[in-house]
């Protein structure tokens, strides 16, 4: 009997962008979703977020997310690694009290928060392997500052803003809309942003943000 031999197929790299559209993807309309526990490396700052600083701090983060993306070219495969696309920067963004104070936003009294997602398989192991392997090719200042944490929004409103970031309040009153006409509060004054564009490459008027709220239903 004559055999047929297959080829093996490469498994698909996981792509967010197909494979979590309810999550990365969603319409220039709010909308509520639940949002699972997630695994990310952060960084904490205070200020303008147009200075050099936050732009060095992302920096730091793409070095470690790339570590780790990395690691079977390094000669590590870490248990469960599967071939996938870095996730997105995203950022949580308050004000300092006297930030709060103010009529009008004064950028320098931002807080924030900015952050890569990490998938599942990523452990305390591979975190390490991660710091180590930066420390060593791509030493910076602000490694040390960076943690690795784990976040689970759970029940929230989101909404793609399309447009340069300070015409957010626009898409942020109609989330608010949203929330009071849905029985719902929010559980906090901070809130999300998923940066799906490089602002380095696109225009401001194409820029596409996901923008999230935490919330509550009303009892």
């Amino acid at each position: 009997m004559e055999k047929i031999y297959r080829r093996e197929q490469k498994p698909m790299k996981y792509e967010w962008r197909k494979r979590e559209k309810n999550l990365y993807i969603p319409k220039q309309k709010p909308e509520l979703v639940s949002i699972p526990e997630q695994k990310f490396f952060l960084i904490k700052g205070k200020g303008n977020p147009n200075e050099h600083e936050f732009a060095e701090k992302i920096g730091v983060l793409y070095s470690l997310a790339y570590a780790v993306r990395m690691m079977p070219k390094q000669g590590y495969t870490p248990a469960g690694y599967f071939e996938y696309t870095v996730y997105p920067l995203e950022g949580i963004w308050d004000l300092t009290e006297e930030g709060k104070k103010l009529d009008t936003l004064n950028k320098d009294e931002l807080l924030y928060t900015i952050m890569i997602r990490q998938p599942d398989f990523v452990t305390k192991e591979i975190v390490d392997r991660a710091f180590e392997h930066v420390e060593k090719k791509k030493p910076h200042p602000f490694l040390n500052d960076v943690r690795f944490g784990r976040f689970q929004d759970g029940l929230s409103v989101q909404m793609l803003h399309v447009g340069p970031y300070d015409d957010e309040p626009q898409s942020f009153k109609v989330m608010n809309e949203f929330i009071k006409n849905n029985n719902l509060e929010k559980t906090s004054l901070q809130h999300r942003e998923i940066y799906l564009s490089d602002f380095r490459k696109v225009e401001p008027s194409k820029l596409k943000t996901v923008l999230r709220y935490k919330v509550k239903a009303i009892e």
